[in-house]
């Protein structure tokens, strides 16, 4: 299994007790599935870099799971599906950034 990290942006028009509630599904969603889901950061309503659907700011949420593939495949059409969900990313933390190409690199000395 891999480490995969979620990072959710919920609606603003929500109460924060909805939003801190989407985020149990989420996690309930993925214990279903066959995953593990280590930690859940939710941190609260924070304004937006830029505007999305016309909205200015969401709640974020954070959570690190345990998954397959295809976990994480059926997480992100389940999100891209939901109304709540105004944006998410999904991310393997320890995949680190891609690696320039030796062609170009410079060389020391």
């Amino acid at each position: 299994m891999r480490t995969y990290e979620l990072m959710t942006i919920h609606r603003p028009e929500m109460a924060e007790p909805d939003a801190r509630w989407q985020s149990r599904i989420l996690e309930k969603f993925l214990t279903e599935v066959g995953a593990s889901v280590a930690d859940i950061d939710f941190w609260g309503k924070r304004r937006l870099a830029y505007e999305i659907d016309k909205a200015n700011e969401g709640y974020y949420t954070v959570l690190t799971f345990a998954g397959e593939p295809h976990h994480v495949t059926a997480l992100d059409r389940a999100l891209s599906l939901s109304d709540t969900v105004m944006r998410h990313k999904i991310i393997r933390p320890e995949a680190g950034p891609p690696r320039a190409s030796r062609k170009g690199a410079k060389r020391d000395g």
